[in-house]
């Protein structure tokens, strides 16, 4: 199966592009065609087949193209995608690349069972009915993927950082670097190219007035910051970081995960990935921060009850 890196000519010229994203259901199509409209494409998805050799016909699209085609599509059929891509890759005018969202069959019947949907294949039956025809059926299309991505360990986040490496043209921002904060308790996260342990620094929990607070309050970073050995360890990371971004981004790294563990990853985890992401953006880096198990309280609708 090739799975080239994008041409730069692609691009660099991102205006006669087409993307066709396609996968069993469940494997992150929706997320992948949301995630390609934010970054300036024009997204359609399940388009009748019939209907989208006219997409291509007149003058070159003045954006990128994304397409979502599945098996949901009116007159979907193997052989018909199949025949569309050799036609679209034959074309010059418009360069196109399949991108396949694959997952295991495990995880997507864990996925349907977490969100109690309905198989399109199977829509009577048990849902692992369903994903096993519908993985037969996209067996042929799998293979003529160029790009193809196993979202099976990957959250919605990761799965979007990864199609900003792919798909995000060049010349238009500099390296994204992703900050996380998270307990140890949990496990690290995944896809982390960097990993920070802050257990070292006194702990806001212990402090019956900030307990219930988290990292980003002002309270509890001045809190942390009263550590002797913060300063410097803030400065350090600061420096760490702002040292090594222009040499990844010259080698061509799309993006750079740093994650920030504590006990709970609820205070000072989120204290020093705020304090990194300000430093960073202040600095003209484009910076995104996601606190794991604020997150996790958040949809509980609970304070949690671990250490920070």
């Amino acid at each position: 199966m090739p799975d080239p890196r994008p041409d730069p000519s692609i691009n660099d010229g991102p205006n006669s592009r087409l993307v066709l994203v396609t996968g069993p259901s469940g494997a992150g199509r929706s997320t992948a065609i949301r995630t390609l409209e934010d970054m300036g494409y024009e997204a359609i998805d399940n388009l009748p087949m019939s209907l989208l050799p006219r997409l291509l016909e007149g003058p070159a699209p003045d954006k990128p193209l994304a397409l979502g085609i599945d098996v949901r599509n009116r007159d979907f059929s193997t052989s018909a995608l199949i025949e569309m891509i050799d036609q679209f890759s034959a074309a010059d005018e418009v360069p196109m690349q399949v991108l396949y969202l694959d997952c295991s069959a495990e995880i997507l019947l864990r996925r349907f069972s977490e969100t109690r949907r309905r198989h399109p294949l199977a829509p009577g039956e048990n849902p692992g009915m369903g994903i096993a025809r519908e993985l037969d059926l996209l067996g042929p299309i799998r293979v003529r993927a160029d790009i193809l991505l196993d979202t099976s360990d990957m959250s919605p986040h990761d799965l979007r950082a990864q199609l900003d490496a792919w798909f995000a043209p060049r010349g238009t921002q500099r390296l994204s670097v992703s900050l996380h904060s998270f307990s140890y308790k949990r496990g690290l996260p995944r896809g982390l190219d960097m990993v920070l342990d802050c257990r070292f620094l006194r702990n806001p929990y212990w402090d019956e007035t900030l307990r219930h607070l988290n990292g980003r309050d002002p309270q509890v970073q001045a809190y942390v910051a009263q550590d002797a050995l913060y300063a410097g360890f803030s400065d350090k990371v600061t420096d760490l970081a702002l040292l090594l971004l222009p040499a990844y981004e010259a080698e061509g790294k799309a993006y750079l995960s740093m994650g920030f563990g504590c006990t709970g990853g609820q205070h000072r985890s989120v204290a020093m990935a705020e304090t990194l992401a300000k430093a960073l953006a202040n600095k003209g880096w484009q910076v995104s921060i996601r606190h794991r198990e604020l997150e996790r309280v958040a949809v509980a609708g609970r304070t949690s009850g671990n250490p920070g």
